[in-house]
């Protein structure tokens, strides 16, 4: 990367590049724990006149890369962020998988999809079927915003709609929908998640079985598709959890 690269030369670099650079070698050194790694990071943080850098506090290595972030102007996604490799939150879950399917009817947002796998896992609704449209789990930018859960859940792509287990439920902002919250969802069934920007597909609409809204107050009727499936979520795992 900089191997060759002389104080001069690098100084040359614009400051978005040479944060990029010593981003990407605290990324590195953080994920791998190469020494060469932090030694080409010692020189660069010499060049830039920066106080040497405590690489064994966790919370010292994370505020000095999202520094080189900012100065670099690199826009902050979550999956950018650094995480040590086992979370002191996280845990090998026993919570049983519910018997409850995602359908994404033609999303086209990777970013959503990953996220929608990572409520999926935190939740442990069940399984993931994709439309086909929709990127799979073979995208890196899925895998990215999924957190390490994407190869945690059983995803497939489907043909259609007929494959799905019914009854298939609809999360729509239909005026006439009944509220999320005074719904009761049956043991097992397809919750059908729509396109971020015409909702579910007149194909989907048509075969539902029912259909349900988060009642939303504000001027925007709708939430991120994203959004509105973690709140979902929460209400499908607490009556599935707490049924007698």
């Amino acid at each position: 990367m900089i191997e060759n690269v002389t104080e001069g030369q690098f100084l040359r670099f614009s400051e978005r590049f040479r944060n990029k650079i010593a981003a990407r070698l605290l990324r590195l050194f953080y994920e791998h724990k190469e020494l060469r790694t932090l030694v080409l990071y010692r020189r660069v943080e010499e060049w830039l006149g920066l106080p040497r850098l405590s690489e064994e506090n966790f919370y010292i290595l994370s505020d000095r890369y999202h520094m080189h972030l900012e100065k670099a102007k690199i826009a902050l996604k979550e999956h950018d962020l650094l995480f040590p490799a086992f979370h002191t939150m996280d845990h090998a879950s026993s919570a049983p998988w519910l018997p409850v399917t995602i359908y994404l009817d033609n999303l086209r947002s990777a970013f959503n999809v990953g996220s929608i796998l990572r409520t999926t896992e935190a939740f442990r609704l069940g399984s993931v079927r994709f439309g086909k449209a929709t990127p799979f789990i073979d995208n890196l930018k899925v895998q990215k915003t999924s957190m390490c859960t994407y190869d945690k859940i059983s995803c497939e792509r489907v043909a259609s709609l007929a494959e799905l287990p019914r009854p298939l439920i609809a999360l729509e902002t239909a005026e006439e929908a009944p509220s999320i919250f005074h719904f009761e969802f049956p043991d097992s069934f397809t919750l059908l998640l729509g396109n971020e920007e015409y909702g579910l597909s007149e194909e989907a609409l048509s075969q539902r079985d029912a259909i349900v809204k988060i009642p939303l107050c504000g001027f925007k009727n709708s939430l991120n598709v994203a959004s509105a499936f973690a709140i979902a979520s929460s209400v499908i795992s607490h009556q599935l959890r707490n049924r007698k």
